[in-house]
């Protein structure tokens, strides 16, 4: 409920003066030769007729009174604008994810619930999912569909692919989601814990493909590096563990980012990762313009109405029922 002119209601402040004026007033009288028949006639409080009449014509002000205050009931709509960004996450798959140096969890567990993670926190922005290790794949095309992307995140198995890290093909397939975007900003995040070692592109030229495209890259080296428990499933001994070493070649991924204009992360726990997700986030912002629009329909002659009956209806029962003596 809105009001367009609320000063009337100052109004209502002169009403109780009315009305204690109305019921105060000196009642006219008549020259009787005596008083016995009047004396008889025992009239209370509640049966004067002057203090009635006053309470209805008050009550007919005060709808007045909020007639000209004219109240309104509104209407909102909202047009929303939003310039989203377009981007694929790349994740590799390969076998050396499986090391435990997040422990007790592995490398790709945490990807993935990170990745969820940063996806369920994004509005209106197209995203896509990309695997690699020896091949490179599409888990999820470009989609706004946040809870379909997220359950295809959880169906990503270690083994899918052969083992191996194609780094570049990795790039280039998620090069090939965004080339025909539109949108006003292109990213690629690119999640890896080892060095290229498949595939027939370079990294390096990859990363000058989508400089080309106007894509951004932010690479993100997962893992502690160096000697990291390793699990091994032994036919005979069940599963055990050894120290295994896993090299990440911060070098290209810091020259991949360089040559889009990305940055490079480097997160050696799950902080680290939570971290990266979360500058990335505040770099990578969409623009979302919001115009209001509100529309007002007059409600005043709900109350002027009743106002005008009710001053009518003063005026019968003043002239009938409540008549006074002059």
């Amino acid at each position: 409920m809105h009001f367009a002119s609320p000063i009337f209601f100052l109004a209502l402040l002169i009403l109780p003066w009315l009305f204690f004026t109305a019921i105060k007033k000196r009642r006219p009288s008549l020259r009787f030769p005596t008083l016995a028949v009047i004396n008889k006639i025992k009239i209370t409080e509640s049966q004067n007729p002057t203090r009635l009449l006053a309470l209805i014509r008050i009550l007919a002000l005060v709808l007045v009174i909020l007639a000209m205050t004219r109240p309104q009931s509104t209407e909102s709509e909202r047009e929303v604008e939003t310039k989203g960004i377009d981007i694929v996450i790349a994740l590799d798959i390969s076998g050396s994810m499986q090391a435990e140096d997040f422990h007790p969890q592995n490398r790709i567990t945490v990807a993935k619930e990170e990745a969820k993670r940063f996806i369920l926190g994004r509005k209106h922005d197209r995203i896509g999912l990309v695997v690699f290790a020896r091949q490179s794949y599409t888990q999820c095309p470009m989609t706004l569909d946040y809870d379909v992307l997220t359950s295809l995140v959880d169906d990503i198995k270690l083994g899918m692919i052969k083992d191996g890290t194609a780094i570049g093909l990795g790039i280039a397939n998620a090069v090939n989601r965004l080339r025909e975007s539109d949108a006003k900003s292109k990213v690629i995040i690119l999640i890896t814990d080892g060095e290229n070692n498949s595939g027939n592109i370079d990294p390096i030229t990859a990363a000058e493909l989508a400089q080309g495209f106007g894509i951004k890259i932010y690479t993100i080296g997962i893992g502690k590096g160096g000697l990291v428990p390793f699990p091994i499933d032994d036919p005979l001994f069940g599963r055990r563990y050894v120290q295994a070493k896993v090299d990440i070649d911060e070098k290209v991924l810091k020259r991949i980012a360089d040559i889009t204009n990305g940055i490079f992360f480097r997160a050696r726990d799950t902080q680290g990762l939570q971290d990266a997700y979360k500058k990335i986030d505040k770099l990578e912002k969409s623009e979302i313009k919001v115009k209001e629009y509100s529309n007002y329909n007059e409600l005043f002659h709900y109350a002027l109405w009743p106002a005008l009956l009710i001053l009518l209806l003063e005026i019968i029962l003043g002239s009938t029922v409540l008549i006074k003596l002059p």
